[in-house]
């Protein structure tokens, strides 16, 4: 995109470049559409920014970095440096969580340009004698540099003054000082660009899904928020750094669905936690059997303690006995008869649910009551939300109600549940979710698991679309794990685990559960309309591979971050090599995982892999098994393996130097 100039410029800055249209700047990265959307960083990350400046003639040009926090009115610079062909690099490290904006200027550097010119007289043997006193004059012209910059100009143009010696005026101090300090009349400044900086568990987190109150130990008995206290250790035994929740709000009783989304609930069904709302309360309420508020705030409470994070359900749509209908009755749609128009997605009906009417008269006060119930969880602790379905609500909402909330909280998380067409997901993640679910539940096969992987992190995806993997769902109970082996779990918590630096599982898949509904995708006698009781410590249970695979990715940074993955090429369909890096390269894992049962030996090439000795890059000269320990010399540019799924379907290595 080529830009000129902006009309908000600072005091003493021309216009003539503009006018005239000197410079030009165009091609930056990092851009999303143009700049309408912003890119995506976490905090003390090094932004790298390129562009293409150039301008008429043959004058030297200068160019720089200017960013501050989008509230604040200073900016920071740092200076940019000519790479090759009109292509300029810079960078600059925003240190906390918020939104910025950063922008390019560039300016005739009149000083070098001079200079240049100087020399190239002098080297010809020309008469230079008024070429110095014409670089002398620009030194009397110089400003707004710093006191170190003044010091070096008025010594040496003293200097030349006394000695009239024109090597006084080409010193390499004083063209530093003097690009600095020169009046920069043609300045030109590109658009601002947005940049959203976000903290740690934004990039990198791994999920774990349960409804609070199927969490008692006594069949029959509605969980607490105590009980749920009681679970952390296994929780956190096992690795995972947010626990997230299904909706905690009250259930209604009017159209209340039970087992197996029946149409008539039984006296003890609990009903749906997504029919939210009842005369206990809305989404500022409890589930009176879950326990209270205080109780509440002790689960927070204990999370941190165990370095875990909570994660509530956000889904916008209500029960008939939602308070909001007595309330605020014009929020929501009728019928031509009169009733209520329930939620569907045809030929799926939601008898027990109600969606708002985002186009009501009153949309203004429907919006300000959904950004405060987020602010209002906020305000308990709460730090993550996963959204349900918003690709069903208008777009600028959400782009509206994010800024709100993150305005007051820039470390607010907001996950896109959105199993939708993919430029919706896109869409989504341009505008503001910080993370997004995929199709990875449903990418099985070799050419399927990369292709999709590719796409996710290559530009510009890469700078906004930030990928949570979850393996299954309460809503998805995918075929490849209804078989229920073993192996299958492994290699798919395997691959949602290393592939991506953000995954999840719902809770019963360490279980290996797996009955569905007869020829479809979700499980028979599910949760959302039941509760359930397990024996978390189940024979079969693969807790412990879970947990080797979470302290496999604590352990190596190269595993918490999706951008910097590339795939490996193994001579087998039905196995999947891998290897990501840190930026610094000082961390390389290679990773290795079956996708079918068969064991099978395979040459895994490594040649083209360069790891961090020091200051140089080297290729690695052994793998270390990151579960076991146990090496592999490289030799002839890769190694020889063996991979048995049924024992364990993943090889994980550090590239060693």
């Amino acid at each position: 995109m080529s830009v000129s100039t902006q009309k908000n410029m600072p005091l003493r800055v021309g216009e003539r470049g503009a006018a005239t249209g000197s410079f030009h700047i165009e091609d930056v990265y990092p851009c999303v559409d143009g700049g309408r959307f912003p890119v995506k960083r976490l905090a003390g990350d090094v932004v790298e920014v390129w562009a293409d400046i150039f301008r008429s003639g043959h004058d030297i040009i200068a160019a720089q970095l200017i960013w501050r926090r989008e509230t604040d009115r200073d900016w920071q610079k740092s200076s940019m440096t000519l790479h090759d062909n009109d292509r300029w690099f810079g960078s600059f490290t925003p240190p906390d969580p918020g939104r910025y904006v950063y922008a390019i200027e560039a300016w005739t550097d009149e000083f070098a340009t001079w200079k240049h010119g100087f020399e190239l007289k002098q080297r010809a043997g020309q008469d230079v004698s008024l070429d110095a006193l014409e670089g002398a004059a620009l030194l009397t012209r110089a400003q707004y540099g710093g006191e170190q910059a003044t010091t070096i100009i008025v010594r040496q143009c003293e200097d030349y003054l006394k000695s009239g010696d024109p090597a006084c005026l080409l010193v390499p101090e004083l063209a530093g000082a003097m690009t600095e300090s020169r009046e920069r009349g043609d300045l030109t400044r590109s658009q601002l660009y947005p940049l959203t900086i976000d903290r740690n568990l934004a990039v990198a987190g791994a999920w774990y899904e349960m409804v609070p109150r199927s969490q008692s130990t006594v069949p029959g008995k509605h969980g607490t928020f105590r009980d749920c206290i009681a679970r952390l250790p296994d929780i956190a035994a096992m690795g995972f750094d947010v626990l997230y929740f299904t909706p905690i709000h009250p259930i209604g009783k009017t159209n209340r669905k039970g087992r197996n989304n029946a149409l008539t609930a039984a006296r003890d069904d609990p009903g749906s936690p997504y029919a939210i709302g009842g005369c206990e309360g809305g989404h500022d309420a409890i589930h009176p059997e879950l326990g209270t508020f205080d109780d509440f705030r002790d689960l927070v409470s204990a999370c941190k303690a165990q370095g875990i994070e909570i994660a509530l359900d956000i889904a916008v749509q209500c029960s008939p006995d939602h308070p909001w209908l007595t309330q605020h009755p014009d929020w929501f749609k009728r019928r031509p008869d009169g009733t209520m128009r329930y939620a569907e997605n045809p030929p799926k009906k939601y008898e027990d649910i109600v969606n708002p009417d985002f186009s009501c008269d009153d949309a203004g006060s429907l919006w300000n009551a959904l950004r405060d119930v987020i602010l209002f969880w906020v305000n308990q602790g709460v730090r993550i939300f996963r959204v349900d379905n918003p690709h069903t609500k208008p777009f600028n909402f959400w782009e509206w109600l994010i800024r709100e909330v993150q305005t007051k909280d820039p470390g607010v998380i907001f996950l896109a549940e959105a199993f939708t067409r993919p430029k919706v997901m896109k869409g989504l993640a341009k505008l503001g979710f910080t993370q997004s679910y995929t199709y990875f539940t449903w990418r099985t096969r070799k050419w399927e698991i990369e292709s999709y992987l590719n796409e996710l992190t290559g530009y510009p995806e890469r700078d906004y679309y930030r990928p949570n993997f979850f393996v299954n769902t309460p809503d998805i109970l995918p075929y490849h794990l209804q078989s229920g082996e073993a192996w299958m779990f492994r290699s798919r918590v395997a691959l949602a685990a290393t592939l991506s630096s953000n995954y999840g599982i719902y809770n019963g898949f360490e279980l290996l559960e797996h009955e569905p509904i007869p020829g479809r995708e979700e499980y028979l006698n599910s949760e959302k309309y039941e509760i359930k009781v397990r024996d978390w410590n189940a024979p079969g249970n693969i807790k412990p591979y879970i947990a080797a695979l979470n302290h496999a990715r604590r352990e190596n940074p190269a595993l918490l971050q999706t951008r910097n993955l590339r795939f490996l090429p193994v001579d087998s369909d039905q196995i999947v090599a891998f290897v990501k890096q840190t930026t610094d390269a000082g961390n390389t894992v290679v990773g290795v995982i079956a996708l079918s049962r068969d064991a099978s030996e395979f040459w895994l090439p490594l040649d083209s892999i360069r790891v961090r000795v020091t200051e140089d890059l080297s290729p690695p000269v052994a793998l270390e098994n990151i579960m076991t320990g146990e090496r592999h010399a490289i030799e002839w540019g890769g190694v020889r393996l063996r991979i048995d799924p049924l024992r364990d379907p993943t090889l994980l290595f550090r590239c060693l130097a």
